[in-house]
């Protein structure tokens, strides 16, 4: 072999360690990111996770209750069966919320004058014992809770979750102090430690203090524990309105 094809063999051999060690430096350096995101990213990615499977289980399996809801409530009054209303979600952005009709046609509009019979003194959540707005088969329904179901659409879409702090309507939120601003940090939900303690029957600072006991707790494991635990307080009807 002459020198010239040993310098050209040389060069080539370098070449290719150059290259292999850039693709093995990139390899690295994505390796790291990869457990980076994992490592910031994987609380998120389990809840989401936990939020489709949950949500998709029980509209399938809850489609023969739907459709005994639908049926009721097409017999008591003949109007809409569901009641969609605008919440505020993570953040402060708004989407609207799934229900099942528990209330008269024109609830909305009865609402001011029974403001002043509000049980929670703070005036930012409402809540009267023997709403007359209620109708027979939503007062079945709320019992149960069975006029929140629709919102596993809701988890199914990304605007809720299964665990966490119920969604406000824009008028609550317009009354919060920047304190209770802090239960809008995480995506709502449809149950939370409100829903295990009493639901109801807890007026808006403890809701607050519970839903921040949450946020600074939240886990896989505790939403999963949370989840548990609600099937019994549903089935109980304690606390309902």
């Amino acid at each position: 072999m002459s020198e010239r094809e040993i310098n050209l063999l040389v060069r080539r051999l370098t070449l290719a360690q150059t290259a292999s060690g850039r693709l093995g430096l990139r390899a690295v350096v994505w390796a790291r990111e990869l457990l980076w995101a994992c490592f910031i990213r994987g609380p998120e990615v389990g809840k989401r996770t936990l939020d489709i499977v949950g949500s998709s289980l029980a509209l399938v399996v809850l489609t023969p209750l739907f459709l005994l809801i639908y049926l009721l409530i097409k017999i008591e009054d003949g109007g809409p069966i569901f009641f969609i209303q605008t919440r505020v979600g993570q953040f402060g952005r708004q989407f609207k919320m799934f229900k099942f009709r528990s209330m008269c046609l024109d609830a909305e509009e009865r609402l001011k004058e029974l403001l002043a019979h509000n049980q929670h003194k703070d005036g930012i959540t409402f809540k009267i014992k023997d709403d007359p707005r209620i109708t027979r088969v939503g007062r079945w329904m709320r019992k149960m809770s069975f006029d929140e179901l629709p919102q596993f659409f809701n988890v199914l879409r990304g605007d809720m979750s299964l665990v966490g702090p119920r969604p406000p309507v824009p008028r609550e939120v317009a009354l919060y102090t920047p304190a209770d601003r802090r239960r809008l940090a995480v995506k709502p939900g449809i149950t939370c430690i409100w829903q295990i303690s009493g639901r109801a029957e807890i007026d808006f600072s403890g809701q607050v203090q519970l839903d921040i006991r949450y946020i600074e707790s939240q886990s896989f494991w505790v939403d999963v524990e949370i989840l548990a635990r609600t099937v019994p307080a549903v089935v109980s009807g304690k606390g309902a309105c």
